[in-house]
C-alpha cells in the first residue's frame, strides 16, 4: 500500500509529477542497425492470466493475440468500417433474424471445417457460466443460431439487435473437436493466419506465419509479442532495438523518442476514457449520490492533464463515451473543479469530517496512471479524504476487478473498438462482473436503446441514458486517454486509436 507523501499537497504532486527525471538510454548500434525484414517484434503493455479469446475483454492484450491465431465473423478495420472474415456476408432478414454466409471450405489446422454448428457451439461455449467470459452480457440479446445451408445461418434475437455485425467483430471462433483435447487458456489453435510456436507466461508468445492460411499471406514470417509492463522497461527495449512497436509511452518521451534517429514516435486521440470506478455496491458509495458527486467536484482535471500529459487527451464530458462513438452526448459538461461544493456535498453525504477510502491502481497499464492518481489522492485530501493507494500488477488487479473485489476506488481506462454506445454502456449493466453500478433509470433507457432499430430514436436513449450516467455518476470522470505509441526503424506503421495490434497492418520498412 502506499499512501500520498504526508503533507505533500495537490500543488506539490503536481511540481513533482513535471520535474519528474526522463530516463538516460543506452543502444547498441550493432543492434539497432540490425535488419528483420521477416520478423516484427511488438509489446504488450500488461500480463494476462489467459490467452482463451472467449473470456478475452482486454483489447490490446488477449484480444489483439487471439486475432492473430484465431478468426472472427467479421473484422472491423482501423478506420472502423466492417469487412468479411469467416463470414463474406451478413444482412438482416427481418428485426429479429440476421442472415450470415460462410466462407466455404476453410478448415481448422486438424482438419474440422468452419460450419454453421461450429458457430453455434462458440457462442454457446462462450456464454457458458463457467467460461466466464465478461462479454457474454453483450450477446445476451441472441436466442439462437439456426442453419439454413451447409454454409448459411441465422442468428435469431429475442428484440432487435443493431449493433450485431460490429459487436461480433470480438467473437473468435475455434474448433470444438481440437477444445476438447486442449486447454484454450494457454494452448491456441484457430483459422488465422499465424500458429502459435511459444508461450512464455508473463514474458513472451512467439508466432509463425501459416502457409496454408486462406487470406492473404501476412507481411511479416514471425511475430513475438514480448509482455513488458513498465513504460520505462518498454523505451528501453526500443531504443536498444530489441523491439519494434510499443504503445502507452509518456507523453514528453514522444519528443526525445523521435530525436533518437532510431525509432518514430507520435500520439493522437483514442477512443478510450480514463475513470477511476466506484464501487457503488458498498458502503460508503452505495446509495450515496452526493458522495460521488463531491468527489467529482473535487478533482481539477485540467491541471492534471496538464501536468501529467502536457495538456494532452480532452476532459470527459461526464461519460465514459468521447465524441468517436456513436451515442456520444455533446450536450454533457464536465463536473466544474468547486472544492467549495465539494466539502459541501461531502458533509450532506454524511461525513463532515471526512473519510479513508482505498484506491487500487494497475502498474504500467494506462498512461500516467500512477502519477495522475497521486494527484487525484492529494486533491481528494484536500477536501477531507484520505487516500490509500494500492499499486498492483495489471493481471491481479483485472481478476480482483471481475471477481467482485475491487477496493472503494478503481483507476481503469474503459473503451470498446466497436465504437457504439450498446458496447461501451453495457459494461455499467447488472450482469457484467465489473460494473459496480445500480441506477434504475439507466438500465431502462438502455434495455429500450439496445433494441431500438431506428437510428436517431436510438441515439436520443442513449442521449437520455448518459445524461442519467452524469447525475449519478458511477465514476470520476477524468479524461479521454491519448495514443501514445513509438515504431523501431526497421517496420513502418502506427498504432490504431481502438487499442489494436496487429502485426499485419505494419510492413517491413525498406533497407
Amino acid at each position: 500500500m502506499r499512501n500520498t507523501i504526508p503533507g505533500q499537497s495537490f500543488k506539490q504532486v503536481l511540481r513533482r509529477v513535471a520535474r519528474t527525471a526522463v530516463l538516460a538510454f543506452a543502444a547498441s548500434s550493432a543492434a539497432i542497425a540490425a535488419a528483420h525484414a521477416a520478423e516484427i517484434k511488438m509489446v504488450m503493455p500488461g500480463n494476462f492470466a489467459s490467452i482463451d479469446p472467449h473470456p478475452a475483454t482486454a483489447v490490446a492484450l488477449n484480444l489483439s493475440l487471439a486475432s492473430h491465431i484465431y478468426d472472427s465473423l467479421i473484422v472491423m478495420d482501423r478506420d472502423s468500417k466492417l469487412s468479411p472474415g469467416l463470414a463474406t456476408s451478413w444482412k438482416p432478414i427481418d428485426d429479429h433474424t440476421w442472415r450470415f454466409e460462410l466462407r466455404p471450405n476453410v478448415r481448422f489446422p486438424n482438419g474440422e471445417l468452419v460450419t454453421p454448428e461450429v458457430i453455434r457451439w462458440n457462442l454457446e461455449r462462450m456464454r457458458a457460466p463457467e467460461t466466464r467470459a465478461i462479454n457474454a452480457v453483450r450477446y445476451s440479446l441472441i436466442k439462437e443460431i439456426k442453419e439454413v445451408g451447409p454454409n448459411t445461418f441465422d442468428i435469431i434475437t429475442e428484440k432487435p439487435f443493431p449493433a450485431l455485425p460490429a459487436q461480433l467483430t470480438m467473437f473468435y471462433i475455434m474448433s470444438p473437436t481440437w477444445a476438447k483435447t486442449h486447454d484454450p487458456a494457454y494452448q491456441a489453435e484457430g483459422t488465422g493466419p499465424y500458429k502459435m510456436v511459444e508461450y512464455k507466461a508473463g514474458d513472451r508468445i512467439v508466432l509463425k506465419a501459416k502457409d496454408d492460411y486462406w487470406g492473404k499471406k501476412p507481411p511479416f514470417e514471425d511475430v513475438t509479442f514480448r509482455i513488458i509492463p513498465e513504460p520505462a522497461s518498454r523505451i528501453s527495449a526500443l531504443l536498444a532495438g530489441e523491439v519494434d512497436v510499443i504503445t502507452i509511452i509518456p507523453t514528453e518521451e514522444v519528443d526525445r523518442i523521435n530525436k533518437s534517429g532510431r525509432a518514430t514516435a507520435g500520439s493522437f486521440p483514442s477512443n478510450r476514457s480514463i475513470i477511476i470506478k466506484f464501487d457503488s455496491l458498498k458502503a460508503p458509495f452505495k446509495d450515496n449520490n452526493k458522495l460521488r458527486q463531491a468527489i467529482n467536484y473535487a478533482v481539477d482535471k485540467d491541471a492534471i492533464r496538464e501536468a501529467v500529459w502536457g495538456g494532452q487527451g480532452a476532459t470527459s464530458n461526464c461519460q465514459i463515451l468521447n465524441s468517436l462513438y456513436f451515442g456520444y452526448n455533446e450536450d454533457l459538461k464536465p463536473y466544474p473543479y468547486d472544492p467549495a461544493k465539494a466539502k459541501k456535498l461531502l458533509s450532506e453525504a454524511g461525513y463532515p469530517n471526512g473519510l479513508t477510502i482505498n484506491f487500487e491502481v494497475p502498474r504500467g497499464r494506462f498512461l500516467g496512471a500512477e502519477d495522475i492518481s497521486q494527484a487525484v489522492a492529494a486533491q481528494l485530501g484536500e477536501i477531507g479524504i484520505k487516500v490509500n493507494i494500492i499499486e498492483m500488477e495489471f493481471s491481479s488487479y483485472f481478476s480482483k476487478l471481475q471477481a467482485g473485489g475491487m477496493a472503494n476506488l478503481g483507476y481503469m481506462g474503459t473503451a470498446w473498438p466497436t465504437l457504439d454506445a450498446d458496447g461501451a454502456l453495457t459494461a455499467l449493466l447488472p450482469g457484467f462482473p465489473d460494473a459496480y453500478y445500480e441506477n434504475d433509470e439507466f438500465v431502462a433507457l438502455m434495455d429500450q436503446a439496445r433494441v431500438e432499430m431506428d437510428v436517431e430514436k436510438r441515439k436520443d436513449l442513449y442521449k437520455k441514458a448518459t445524461a442519467s450516467m452524469c447525475e449519478n455518476p458511477p465514476v470520476l470522470f477524468m479524461y479521454d486517454q491519448p495514443t501514445t505509441y513509438a515504431v523501431s526503424n526497421r517496420v513502418k506503421g502506427k498504432a490504431r486509436p481502438d487499442d489494436w495490434m496487429r502485426a499485419w497492418e505494419y510492413e517491413p520498412a525498406k533497407p
